[in-house]
């Protein structure tokens, strides 16, 4: 007997570790005898509790998997709940965790039967995206080497479910090589997934105006944010630094209670963004933003893009460094 519970917001990714979880708990056996599958907006709990009660046939035991399981409610959820005080030992019972919240009280529930919560989101922080695109192509049987690695981290920015499908073709294709080079990675490479908001910021506050307006179009081409959004980020990153502005904050530990921040390295940068710019370059700062909030909005005939870029070049020029 297993239980598993795997979450995540991705849902292809999710799908994947579910195929990958059901295919290692098969064993090379015949999936038709073992496997009963739940998925589609009406199959019923209750379905799934009967299957994984239900004692195998001509097999040693039955997978029982039941997709998107947080649409469900807890009171929807207590036949499972049922089930899980009292599992059938030759039932492995696969939960996919996509439709939405998952009760707390469940995932317990899951917990205190011996179950696995396996979590499927991907980490945002660089070295960990790395370590993530190295062991998912571990787990295709091919190496990448370091270039190619960093080429498909930088690729993917915040997107993560197109990576399969690369590492796929690249196993197909690279049977028995050694090592996978950046040269064969690139013709396979589409247009580059969004970033996260600190990328964009960042380069404004290094006065990077040619980078900060690529990335601003992979936020908006890639990520599917609207201009709307971005300005919307924006205006938060530099409402930190106004709320430093003329405070008693002098380091990362101090600047973190000002703004109510558990973390202290955004706070250090809002810090120092707030000490280059000042209280003069900062009120220039909101100024550009209240400019490219009426034009969104329509009060010229700039489309969105156009406005967008024109913000995100302003703001890179207030850095002392700016680069033009």
């Amino acid at each position: 007997m297993a239980i598993y519970l795997l979450t995540g917001d991705d849902e292809s990714l999710l799908r994947t570790a579910v195929r990958e979880l059901v295919t290692e708990r098969l064993g090379g056996q015949d999936r038709s005898m073992m496997v009963d599958e739940f998925d589609g907006p009406d199959y019923l709990a209750q379905q799934v509790a009967d299957a994984a009660h239900t004692p195998p046939f001509l097999t040693d035991r039955r997978i029982v998997v039941a997709r998107a399981v947080g649409r469900f409610t807890v009171g929807d959820l207590e036949p499972i709940v049922q089930w899980l005080a009292h599992p059938l030992e030759t039932t492995d019972l696969v939960l996919e965790g996509g439709g939405g919240a998952i009760p707390k009280s469940f995932v317990e529930a899951v917990k205190a039967a011996g179950g696995e919560v396996r979590s499927t989101s991907v980490a945002t922080r660089g070295r960990d995206r790395i370590t993530w695109v190295h062991t998912r192509a571990a787990a295709k049987g091919i190496e990448l080497d370091d270039r190619a690695v960093t080429r498909l981290v930088d690729w993917l920015g915040e997107g993560s479910a197109a990576l399969d499908g690369v590492l796929d073709t690249l196993a197909a294709a690279h049977v028995g090589r050694g090592r996978i080079r950046v040269e064969d990675v690139e013709p396979l490479l589409g247009d580059e997934g969004g970033v996260p908001p600190w990328d964009l910021t960042d380069a404004i506050d290094a006065g990077n105006t040619e980078k900060a307006l690529q990335l601003l179009h992979r936020m908006v081409d890639g990520g599917g944010r609207h201009p709307l959004q971005v300005m919307a980020l924006l205006h938060g990153h530099y409402s930190k630094m106004a709320l430093l502005d003329g405070s008693e904050a002098r380091d990362q530990d101090s600047a973190a209670a000002v703004l109510g921040m558990r973390s202290g390295y955004p706070a250090k940068k809002a810090l120092e963004g707030s000490h280059r710019l000042g209280t003069d370059g900062l009120r220039r700062a909101f100024g550009l933003l209240a400019t490219a909030d009426l034009d969104l909005r329509g009060s010229t005939g700039l489309d969105e893009m156009t406005v967008a870029e024109v913000l995100v070049a302003r703001l890179s020029r207030l850095a002392p460094s700016g680069r033009r």
